[in-house]
């Protein structure tokens, strides 16, 4: 491998798409030696990026219309493994200038060269207008390990989100990255793809809290009303299956920084009365920059 490149799905956002942990991922952006070693070194750096995504998506839930945005990140990782970050979310058919801001840090680990994860914690901040449907949730704690099989790679995330409401998410990732061993332009520049399948099981209780604070923005196409909010409170504090997703990223590289597009199809399961999810396909164009 030339560099290590930032895999931006997290799974986490969690792929860019507004998804709790997503700019979390800067946080594996650090140098690896070559093609023929896993062996990680460490090096202080400085990662900046920005990101346009075609809907928001929160834990394989969106709001009752698209919400196009634009999100940037800043992440500075230390030589101790320790990292700190801050990101800005604007959602294109929102009033607010800035929707969002996240801060928050944790600290990157390696068990060993295949075994490796990071723990964090993230605080959001909301626009009292903002629409996006994780404005429920103020902060959340995140556990993330994976695992390189070789033939694949595996990612177990872990979340705990408390505010307004509180849930508890497990997003479980297999990936395959590959890269292509010629340069486009000139011998330091590759492509890399990294198409991956998740599923998400969590609670639901964001959705009673966001649909209590955005009255009159259910997805009313059906001829019906909904039940009363009370009727889904049991139904939402369920731990279920959420949401499948496959994630097809291709990325143009170059020693500090990354272009990508990324394609994710996604398929809500178990869905609330309240939000009636759709299966939607998502397009994210990413960039970001590392200084070391």
């Amino acid at each position: 491998m030339k560099y290590a490149c930032p895999l931006l799905l997290f799974s986490i956002f969690i792929s860019m798409n507004v998804n709790a942990g997503a700019y979390r991922n800067y946080a594996d952006t650090v140098p690896k030696k070559s093609t023929d070693t896993d062996t990680v070194v460490r090096k202080q750096s400085l990662s900046i990026g920005l990101s346009f995504g075609s809907d928001a998506q929160f834990f394989g839930r969106t709001g009752t219309q698209k919400y196009p945005f634009m999100n940037s990140d800043i992440i500075y990782n230390a030589k101790s493994g320790f990292f700190v970050y801050g990101s800005f979310y604007k959602v294109f058919t929102s009033t607010p200038v800035i929707d969002e801001t996240d801060v928050g840090g944790g600290y990157f680990y390696r068990f060993s060269p295949k075994f490796t994860g990071n723990i964090s914690y993230t605080r959001f901040i909301f626009n009292k207008d903002a629409l996006i449907i994780k404005s429920a949730s103020s902060n959340d704690i995140n556990f993330n390990n994976s695992y390189d099989w070789k033939i694949m790679k595996t990612g177990v995330v872990l979340d705990y989100l408390f505010g307004q409401s509180s849930d508890f998410f497990m997003t479980i990732n297999n990936s395959r990255y590959f890269e292509s061993n010629f340069g486009i332009f000139d011998d330091k520049d590759y492509l890399s793809f990294n198409p991956g399948f998740t599923i998400i099981l969590g609670t639901q209780n964001f959705v009673q809290k966001y649909s209590q604070n955005h009255p009159g923005k259910f997805d009313l196409d059906d001829a019906y009303l909904p039940p009363p909010l009370h009727s889904y409170s049991g139904y939402n504090s369920e731990f279920k299956m959420l949401n499948y997703s496959l994630k097809l990223p291709i990325a143009y590289n170059r020693p500090h920084y990354t272009f990508e597009f990324a394609y994710k199809y996604s398929i809500p399961v178990n869905v609330e009365g309240i939000l009636r999810n759709r299966r939607e396909s998502f397009y994210n164009l990413t960039f970001y920059y590392l200084f070391y």
